[in-house]
């Protein structure tokens, strides 16, 4: 299999997020989240395919985000978006908040051979409270927001205590000594393995703990069916890992700040 650009734009379209506990507005042309609290943002537009008026489309859009009251709407501008969404947005006020990297592999012949890492990792897979939680505090500490109440964590690790051993998605906690250092996920959907999630703490970089969350990972990936692994990935931090063990850009996704007030 060789993944192509129209491959690659096609399972990032579809793929949509809406994490449990959030308020979902589907609309024939959109789908925005607002989220729970303890979320590090509030409100995100996580899917979009107009069909008339760009312009239009979008306002359409940011009238409704209005109703929130919520002071910003993350949207992130994917790689099959039109092309003339940036200046849309940019014509609003928006500004880019961050940028992530679309990356892609072909699974269809296995997982690629990853160098082991430099220390003794353990994995566990997020389906008790305690790794559930663990999960959730690295990333976190990773990526900002709070910790969920813990009736939240507990149904998390009740969900995946059905997903994982039934192929469809999970959450994996790397430990050191017994000490989580790094979280990641995925799920997987018509073939393709969305990889989630990805993040170690600080401290503990440089040493092959994500490669080993990867490795892992992609080996659930490939048994469960999977041909294709699919990251938004971080520029800075996981994006040169994956871009080294076989994954190829098919570029950037910008997540634009747009201003309701």
């Amino acid at each position: 299999m060789t993944l192509t650009a129209s491959d690659v734009s096609a399972a990032s379209a579809a793929w949509v997020w809406t994490p449990p506990g959030c308020e979902i507005v589907e609309h024939e042309t959109y789908t925005m989240v607002r989220l729970p609290d303890y979320f590090a943002f509030d409100l995100s537009l996580v899917s979009f395919t107009p069909t008339g008026p760009l312009g239009a489309a979008v306002d359409a859009v940011v009238e409704r985000a209005r109703r929130f009251g919520v002071p910003v709407l993350d949207w992130q501008v994917l790689i099959s978006h039109p092309a003339g969404l940036p200046a849309e947005l940019e014509a609003r006020g928006g500004t880019v908040k961050m940028v992530a990297e679309v990356l892609a592999a072909d699974l269809s012949h296995g997982v690629p051979a990853l160098l082991p890492p430099t220390v003794d990792v353990s994995l566990r897979w997020a389906t008790d409270f305690a790794t559930a939680r663990d999960s959730v505090a690295i990333q976190v500490t990773g990526f900002g927001g709070e910790l969920p109440p813990e009736e939240r964590i507990e149904l998390m690790a009740a969900r995946e205590s059905v997903t994982v051993p039934a192929g469809d998605r999970g959450t994996l906690v790397a430990y050191v000594d017994g000490e989580p250092v790094g979280t990641g996920g995925l799920e997987i959907a018509d073939g393709v393995a969305r990889l989630t999630g990805g993040v170690v703490l600080p401290s503990w970089r440089g040493k092959g703990v994500y490669r080993a969350l990867l490795d892992a990972r992609l080996g659930y990936a490939v048994t469960h069916g999977a041909t294709m692994a699919i990251v938004k990935a971080n520029t800075t931090t996981s994006g040169p890992i994956l871009l080294r063990t076989g994954f190829t850009s098919f570029g950037p996704e910008p997540v634009y700040a747009v201003p309701l007030g």
